[in-house]
């Protein structure tokens, strides 16, 4: 079989039931091509290679997996990539959807690394730890909104779909997971640049305390800081606030 490490933070679902929801979730979105991140056992790949008319693909990075799902899988032969997902170059030439029970102690890089390659990825479906999840999915306003919510939500709406229990993992995290989609907007906001817009994000989140003003001072010419929007403190302004905002940085 395989042993579970650690250091890779991996948690693997035992859960059958919330194998089928996750892949129903993904089959309603229908991907003509697919990657997973980390397959680890292959609880959720198992279902993924049986989803018809899909090229599938799956990122890994412990070896020893890799070989176990080889083994267990021999269909698998030349899909599996085997390294780092923040170490991949795009798997596929044009669109392809995204799943994955995401390892936690890297899954907010896994997502910036997505925004790499947002052109190409329509859709995301993900488990992630809970407060995660919910942050992504976070609104204007609440405390829990921050550089991820604002930085997903600019480019994909999510969807927070449903929790996991601890229970459903060998061996159990110590924490609530949850399943969420982020689905490619049909319309995104204008702003200077993708690189202005994530500077402003995060310089205005890093100090999210104070006023935007005294956040984010070094960004912008003193005229246009009498603004009454630097007024407000970062998790009170909505994407289109800051995608604008972007507009008048130095």
């Amino acid at each position: 079989m395989y042993t579970l490490k650690k250091s890779l933070g991996q948690h693997f679902l035992k859960d059958d039931n919330i194998c089928k929801k996750i892949v129903a979730a993904v089959a309603a979105e229908a991907p003509g091509q697919l990657l997973e991140v980390g397959p680890g056992g292959g609880a959720i790949t198992r279902y993924l290679i049986q989803l018809p008319e899909v090229s599938f693909k799956a990122v890994e990075l412990d070896a020893e997996k890799v070989q176990y799902l080889l083994t267990a899988y021999p269909v698998l032969k030349d899909k599996i990539i085997h390294e780092s997902i923040l170490d991949t170059t795009t798997p596929f030439e044009g669109p392809f959807h995204i799943v994955g029970n995401f390892p936690y102690n890297i899954s907010t890089q896994i997502l910036f690394k997505i925004l790499d390659w947002k052109e190409q990825v329509p859709v995301i479906t993900g488990m992630f730890q809970k407060e995660v999840a919910q942050r992504i999915a976070a609104a204007p306003g609440s405390k829990i909104y921050g550089v991820t919510s604002v930085l997903m939500q600019a480019f994909y709406e999510v969807a927070y779909l449903f929790d996991v229990s601890e229970q459903a993992f060998n061996p159990p995290p110590k924490v609530k997971s949850g399943v969420i989609r982020l689905r490619k907007r049909q319309t995104e906001e204008p702003m200077k640049s993708d690189r202005s817009f994530t500077i402003l994000v995060k310089t205005a989140f890093n100090q999210r305390r104070k006023t935007l003003r005294n956040a984010v001072k070094p960004l912008f010419d003193d005229a246009v800081l009498k603004d009454d929007i630097f007024n407000k403190r970062a998790e009170q302004l909505s994407v289109r606030d800051f995608a604008e905002l972007s507009f008048k940085m130095k």
